[in-house]
């Protein structure tokens, strides 16, 4: 997403620099000031794990993309353009790829040992070889490629276009655009529903949830989203036939049915809310925002619940999970100069 100052934004990373300052080697278990964020704050139950320090500049960090085979985390570095490869399991950083202009999506496709980025700076789809973390393939990816999903049956990689209004549809077997399918406005992040097998897109203009057939591209269904201003971040349980929607405009996170195409909660998130992960072992979603506010929830079949709120460090607006060892992976871009890749674990 692109990076907008927001008002009280001075006051919540104030209060962030004194907690990365004075914080040990225990529990990062921050409390925000209600000035700083009204809402009001509960604890995260998370434990802090390491930071592993990451290379480049302090320069915006996006997107990540986990590979719970290869333990291998691709890590957007925008402002750097280049993809940099974590080896979870040794915390180290283990390849830097270059030459990804202002790369903000990142997508690792573990049965195709390939990893595909969105690079704005040059409105390409850039393809990576996993086994030898080297480039093999670059296609048209719109006017300002972000989110992508990968559809296993028809072998497509869905790419939002934020600025340009469209989805590009690309054949991941050949590596060539196919399709451009028209949504109109601003386009939000792009999920795929390993149930109905269907492709769904934010189209944040028309505060709708638009639902893809893959099989030729077709829209069949355009979901209205009362109560959303701006939804962006997207993701879907689908065991659960359940959609989760970040609303960056106005800071909600809204629960859509798959089933009845009903928003049946909203929440309060933290400012300016971006990316959402889950973790299907503790049925636990987070929702990572550029005030750096974390929000976790319960989330179960019959209920989903709000379970702990805090600052995890400024600009931490990217989340991603281990579903192996329960780790969250927070990139942040400047803790003491230099830009980190900050690992917690639930407690």
């Amino acid at each position: 997403m692109t990076h907008k100052p927001m008002s009280r934004r001075r006051a919540v990373l104030l209060y962030v620099v004194v907690c990365v300052l004075s914080a040990g080697a225990g529990d990062f278990v921050y409390r925000v000031p209600q000035a700083a964020h009204s809402s009001g704050t509960a604890d995260l139950p998370l434990t802090h794990v390491a930071d592993v320090p990451l290379p480049g500049r302090s320069t915006r960090l996006d997107y990540e993309s986990f590979d719970p085979v290869g333990h291998l985390l691709f890590i957007a570095h925008l402002g750097d353009s280049e993809v940099v490869v974590v080896d979870t399991q040794n915390s180290r950083v283990v390849a830097r790829i270059g030459n990804i202009a202002k790369v903000h999506g990142v997508l690792v496709v573990p049965e195709l040992s390939r990893v595909y980025a969105s690079a704005t700076g040059s409105n390409e789809v850039v393809a990576i070889d996993e086994r030898t973390l080297k480039i093999t393939a670059r296609m048209p990816g719109g006017i300002y490629p972000d989110g992508m999903a990968y559809a296993p049956d028809t072998h497509k990689l869905y790419v939002s276009d934020e600025t340009g209004g469209t989805e590009t549809v690309i054949d991941t077997r050949s590596n060539r655009r196919t399709n451009t399918i028209q949504l109109g406005g601003t386009v939000g992040n792009t999920y795929y529903d390993a149930v109905s097998r269907h492709v769904f897109v934010n189209a944040q203009s028309q505060r709708q949830l638009v639902e893809i057939d893959p099989t030729n591209d077709a829209i069949v269904a355009r979901i209205d989203l009362p109560g959303a201003k701006g939804n962006h971040g997207l993701y879907i349980v689908p065991q659960l036939h359940l959609a989760f929607i970040a609303c960056e405009d106005n800071a909600r996170l809204l629960e859509l049915d798959l089933l009845t195409r009903n928003v049946i909660q909203s929440f309060n998130v933290g400012e300016d809310p971006d990316v959402l992960a889950f973790d299907p072992g503790r049925s636990t979603l987070y929702v990572a925002g550029e005030a750096g506010i974390v929000s976790m929830f319960a989330v179960a079949s019959s209920t989903v619940s709000k379970t702990g709120e805090g600052s995890i460090g400024a600009n931490a607006h990217v989340v991603g999970v281990d579903p192996s060892t329960h780790h969250v992976f927070f990139p942040l871009k400047n803790v003491d100069g230099r830009p980190v890749l900050r690992v917690m674990a639930p407690r």
